[in-house]
């Protein structure tokens, strides 16, 4: 199964380090961010969720809950997560799932149907494409997938960001450019017609071409 932009996010029971989680009842009428690693007790990984401890508190501003998963079990997660607070100075302050059946990374796309059914004697290489973070909204859909090879560690102010334009333009009919920050101009969707426009923006917009009309952040 290939999962898209939009298609429902899998639903699935496991074992958390914050105990049993139903997903979908796990996040709630929020958002959630969901991302992927290899292999536990690995060195690019170790920053990252090490960073994402850090930056916790700014999805929490935004109503998103964070989850991690690796196919390892949860008492490898405890031991590696002593690991991370002692290297990163941060305490892993979010659930990590368990998944050493590989039923959830499957059901994500991240590894083939034919990867077996454990963890046990599979290396990082072998789980390499387990790299993903999935941004879901309240409708339990996806809105954004982002994959890093295992050698690139993640940009985290850059999953902060794509959230900040995942929430705004779910919420108004708007578009955001490239490199776009909270806070900066935006763009009304094509769908919106002019007429339609003039009544949420009375002060009008710039275009710089016809089918481009550029508007401050609602």
């Amino acid at each position: 199964m290939t999962l898209r932009i939009n298609d429902e996010a899998p639903d699935f029971t496991a074992d958390t380090t914050q105990g049993s989680i139903n997903f979908h009842e796990w996040i709630g009428e929020g958002w959630a961010v969901v991302f992927s690693h290899p292999k536990d007790f690995t060195p690019v990984c170790t920053t990252e969720l090490g960073t994402m401890a850090g930056l916790k508190p700014e999805f929490d501003k935004r109503n998103c809950k964070v989850i991690g998963i690796s196919v390892d079990g949860v008492s490898d997660h405890e031991k590696w997560s002593k690991d991370i607070e002692s290297s990163q100075g941060h305490a892993v302050n979010y659930p990590l799932i368990g998944d050493p059946e590989l039923s959830i990374v499957k059901a994500y796309d991240m590894l083939p149907a034919d990867a077996g059914d454990t963890s046990e004697g599979r290396t990082a290489i072998d789980n390499a494409t387990a790299r993903s973070v999935f941004v879901i909204g309240p409708d339990k859909r996806i809105k954004a997938t982002l994959t890093y090879p295992m050698s690139t560690g993640r940009n985290f102010s850059e999953i902060l960001r794509l959230l900040d334009s995942c929430q705004l333009t779910a919420s108004e009919q708007v578009a955001t450019p490239a490199n776009w920050q909270q806070g900066e101009d935006v763009i009304i969707l094509p769908a919106v017609s002019d007429e339609d426009a003039k009544k949420k923006y009375p002060e009008g917009w710039e275009s710089p071409l016809p089918y481009i009309r550029v508007v401050k952040q609602p």
